[in-house]
């Protein structure tokens, strides 16, 4: 259950007359230029592979990709687990459907962009962060089911502030412990199909299947795939805490949340862990969890709007004073998706 935010990630974009595609990154100063017609097959672990996979899978699905330039910049954080890759993606796509005859819609674009990070780049990431880039609104959460992509928006109420604090451990999903993760999570998706064939991803499971033939699994897979069946019902039970305004149980579920990424998914980090306890121990806390896919990156914080300001200065503090680092903490809200400026 994902919000956009308003960082932002910009592609301008132009037609060349050549046979050329150009991308430059304001971010890093750098350009580089390739033949349309003899693209990269492999990632170089460079900026430039995003845009590349995106570009790749546009080709494969059918959509018309001319010679063009263009321009990417960006304020979200990298490494931060605030879905830069995500954010990078749907930008890049919607630049470049622009210059061509074929539309394709937002779920189709999110999962266009997850194959570009899943077969290109090679994380083996969900969709959620495509999604949300695609299809957020202001001042909304968004309930998404990963099985058919249907969704619904969860008001977040005028009187709650999001404070995004930043571990400034940076984590890198290509290759590393995320997918490690998920291979774990397969390998127990197969040992309760062999009971239930129907069981497709762990979203078709339940805690009492669990029960049944979790013992066949080895430890740690049985964590992790415990911490996956009782996140999606937290997920579900978190949007109708929002849509009734009961901050309380929502605090309560992001508390339970953080500890299942932490004990059962094994994803958190030390730094983020302190960041979640300093949190509560704040004046207008409703709850806080490590957010994105884990292994570095930031807190996520549910703030009453009065205090966010003076939550926002003392975390930092405080943090600063248990860790000798200096984090930085963002004050944001729920925005829009990815559109044309």
């Amino acid at each position: 259950m994902p919000a956009a935010i308003d960082f932002t990630t910009v592609a301008g974009i132009s037609r060349r007359s050549d046979d050329r595609i150009v991308l430059y990154s304001i971010n890093f100063a750098e350009e580089v230029s390739f033949d349309l017609h003899a693209l990269p097959t492999k990632p170089e672990h460079h900026w430039s592979d995003y845009p590349l996979g995106v570009i790749t899978v546009m080709k494969s699905a059918g959509a018309e990709v001319p010679a063009f330039s263009m321009s990417l910049a960006g304020d979200v954080p990298l490494g931060s687990g605030l879905s830069s890759s995500a954010a990078i993606e749907v930008a890049v796509f919607l630049a470049v459907q622009s210059l061509g005859s074929k539309k394709f819609s937002r779920p189709e674009i999110a999962k266009l962009c997850q194959r570009a990070e899943n077969e290109f780049v090679g994380t083996k990431s969900g969709i959620m962060d495509q999604f949300i880039a695609c299809c957020g609104a202001e001042n909304h959460a968004l309930l998404l089911d990963c099985r058919d992509l249907s969704f619904r928006l969860a008001p977040i109420p005028p009187s709650v502030s999001i404070v995004i604090s930043n571990t400034m451990v940076k984590h890198s999903h290509a290759g590393g412990e995320y997918n490690t993760r998920r291979a774990e999570v397969e390998e127990g998706v197969e040992i309760l199909r062999k009971h239930r064939p129907e069981i497709r991803v762990l979203r078709d499971a339940t805690t009492d299947d669990l029960a049944k033939w979790g013992g066949e699994m080895r430890p740690t897979v049985l964590k992790r795939c415990r911490h996956v069946i009782t996140e999606n019902l937290r997920t579900v039970a978190a949007a109708d805490a929002l849509a009734r305004h009961d901050m309380e149980e929502l605090g309560r579920l992001m508390a339970e949340a953080h500890a299942s990424y932490r004990d059962d998914f094994e994803g958190s980090v030390k730094e983020a862990d302190l960041l979640v306890e300093l949190a509560k121990k704040l004046p207008g806390l409703i709850g806080a969890r490590l957010t994105g896919g884990g292994f570095g990156g930031c807190t996520v914080n549910l703030v009453e709007r009065n205090h966010a300001a003076n939550f926002a200065s003392k975390l930092r503090e405080e943090y600063r004073l248990a860790s000798g680092i200096d984090a930085d903490i963002y004050l944001c809200h729920a925005s829009a998706a990815a559109h044309a400026l």
